[in-house]
């Protein structure tokens, strides 16, 4: 296998996918209509509410949802199933699953006056359904939260290249909104000064530095990246605590050198496997808080809006710059090419520590995005849906941003599979690869390495300020009748950050990521139900989301089972962990069982609702009240 089929498969399926199947739903089930109002149209207020073009929508929500699932989830897949597994997954999940539930989750919202996910519960199934999923919608974000921040933190202060981007990307971000909306620059303009400006202070980071095959980086050549990594030697005078990894995905795990083996850092202890928790590492949790505070509290147009849009250029750079160099891999440099990881490593894998990792159910989480994901139902609901001009616009801008997230997985699958390895690394060495070979020699693998590094970091950073934004919102509407103190933003987006926090110094990342996998894999299940239930509300067919929503819910909460014994055998119970590390182990079991009770009961309700409408003539949805 090379890299060059699965750029053909990706085509030839993602086409056939969506000109063969979801245009056929757009056309006879959902029935989209260009001359109905939309609520963007009906309600335009210049904020939420606001008809855009489906071109600039189209980016945007792409963006949006691009982050770090389709990345280390198909990359952790590939190390523990192999790569076979994970590309059928990606490839049937998106055609069948993912984008009907992307599309379908806009299109109910839109056809329901705009209202959020809970709203629409709250008057197809009941009040009840509405409480629970914000207690569940609020601990899935917990869980985003909690996995993104703790990998790119793992990133920013094991890599010194890396800070300086992620800098510049904060001023042009604010920057550009200034540019864009007060001073009326042209949005060309802006758009290749700030995106230029980005990806040249991602070049500088670790311009300088001394790269050696099988060897660490030398930073102290560096000016930028010598400078960080300084820095960052004067604080750790010693590891706080310790945690292990035993898929060896974390960042701070170096690759193995020369002789096979992983060199002793800093942050990595070879002997024992351990991963020291460094006062770096706390640092920048705290830096990338600081950066989604102000992506989360200030107007979207100021900071959030266009840091994401930067984001969606690089992202897209990135992604066919690395295609082009997956085409010309096999002609160029066959051994690039060179698939280095099996195709099949087995449905149950040895696991370190007890651990347990059968194919089913836990490939269908630990892929948590690229195939289907439940954050793209969440906000395509409550942002995506507010700004659709036209309801034939849905299926481009949803069902066509899932598509597309479904490259940025097979880029990260193509990434391993040629770099071998695991964790974020594999995808920056991947890309690094990649870009060589695009650039016919011009830019070397280890100065393309750093700059994927760089580029995932901007990937997912330019996402979790939006789940910081829209926990903080969630926290309001549904404890803000109990305290007043919640409707607060500031305080609500402290409170998801202090909890968030406590996560990440668990230590338990590769749980933690799994874990919301599966929480996030729950929420597609969940759009898909009550989907199911707004179409037969309306006498429509909803096979088409009811039978992938079965699989995924029965998949989902059996993967989370799954996960909270994995917590429970090899962190909570397991003799000389630290105490933060044990504590957020049964922290995280609990919300597990929270998750899992959630779920149960939203489905019951469902159920009877769906009796209900069965027995009841089809008649088109009311205006739902307001949540």
């Amino acid at each position: 296998m090379s890299s060059l089929w699965i750029v053909v498969i990706g085509v030839v399926v993602i086409y056939a996918a969506y000109t063969l199947y979801a245009r056929r739903i757009d056309r006879t089930v959902i029935a989209s209509d260009p001359n109905k109002s939309t609520p963007a149209r009906m309600y335009m207020d210049g904020a939420d509410f606001m008809p855009t073009s489906r071109f600039v929508l189209y980016g945007y929500h792409f963006k949006s949802i691009a982050a770090a699932g389709p990345i280390v989830g198909v990359i952790t897949a590939a190390n523990l199933w192999g790569w076979l597994p994970s590309i059928l997954w990606l490839m049937i999940g998106v055609s069948f699953i993912g984008w009907a539930s992307d599309y379908s989750a806009i299109m109910m919202a839109v056809r329901n006056d705009g209202n959020s996910l809970s709203a629409i519960a709250h008057r197809l199934i009941s009040p009840r359904t509405r409480r629970i999923l914000f207690v569940f919608i609020f601990f899935y974000l917990l869980l985003i939260a909690g996995a993104f921040v703790g990998i790119m933190a793992a990133i920013l202060a094991s890599r010194p290249d890396v800070p300086f981007g992620i800098l510049v990307l904060a001023i042009m971000g604010l920057f550009g909104g200034y540019a864009i909306y007060r001073m009326r620059m042209s949005i060309i303009g802006v758009t290749i000064l700030t995106v230029g400006l980005t990806i040249a202070a991602m070049a500088l980071g670790p311009l300088g530095a001394t790269f050696e095959t099988g060897k660490a980086p030398n930073w102290s050549t560096a000016p930028i990246a010598g400078a960080v990594n300084s820095f960052n030697t004067s604080i750790n005078a010693g590891p706080l605590w310790t945690t292990i990894d035993p898929t060896n995905a974390d960042p701070r795990i170096p690759a193995p050198g020369a002789d096979g083996k992983r060199p002793t850092t800093p942050a990595y202890n070879a002997a024992s496997g351990e991963i020291n928790i460094l006062p770096s590492f706390l640092l920048a949790s705290l830096l990338l808080l600081i950066f989604s505070y102000i992506g989360a509290n200030t107007a979207i147009w100021r900071f959030a809006q266009p840091v994401n849009y930067i984001g969606f250029w690089i992202t897209a750079i990135v992604i066919l710059v690395s295609a082009v160099g997956a085409v010309l891999a096999p002609f160029t440099n066959a051994s690039v090419a060179a698939f280095k990881v099996d195709a099949f490593k087995g449905f149950a894998p040895t696991i370190a520590g007890g651990a347990l990792q059968p194919l089913w159910p836990m490939l269908f989480v630990t892929i948590a995005c690229g195939a289907i994901s439940g954050w793209h139902a969440l906000f395509g609901s409550v942002g995506t849906a507010r700004q659709l001009e036209y309801e034939t616009d849905a299926l481009p801008v949803g069902g066509g941003a899932m598509f597309s997230e479904n490259t940025l997985g097979l880029l990260s699958l193509t990434a391993v599979a040629i770099a071998g390895g695991a964790g974020a690394g594999a995808f920056a060495a991947g890309v690094g690869n990649l870009i060589n070979v695009a650039s016919f020699g011009a830019i070397g693998v280890p100065f393309g390495t750093a700059l994927g590094f760089g580029a995932f970091v901007v990937i997912v950073l330019t996402v979790v300020q939006l789940v910081f934004r829209v926990m903080r919102v969630t926290l309001g509407e549904w404890l803000g009748d109990r305290w007043v103190g919640f409707k607060n933003q500031h305080v609500a987006s402290v409170t998801g950050m202090v909890l968030s926090m406590a996560l990440v110094l668990s230590g338990t990342w590769v749980y933690l990521w799994q874990l919301f996998g599966a929480s996030n894999q729950l929420l597609a299940a969940l759009s898909l139900l009550l989907v199911t239930v707004w179409l037969r509300s309306v006498g429509k067919n909803p096979a088409y989301a009811g039978i992938p929503m079965v699989f995924m819910y029965v998949t989902t909460m059996a993967a989370t089972v799954v996960t909270a014994y994995n917590l429970f055998v090899t962190i909570a119970t397991r003799p000389g962990q630290a105490l933060i590390s044990v504590l957020g182990a049964w922290a995280m079991v609990a919300v597990s069982i929270l998750l899992l009770v959630a779920a149960a009961l939203i489905a019951w309700d469902a159920w009877k609702a769906w009796n209900r409408y069965r027995t009841a003539p089809p008649e088109e949805a009311r205006v739902p009240t307001a949540a």
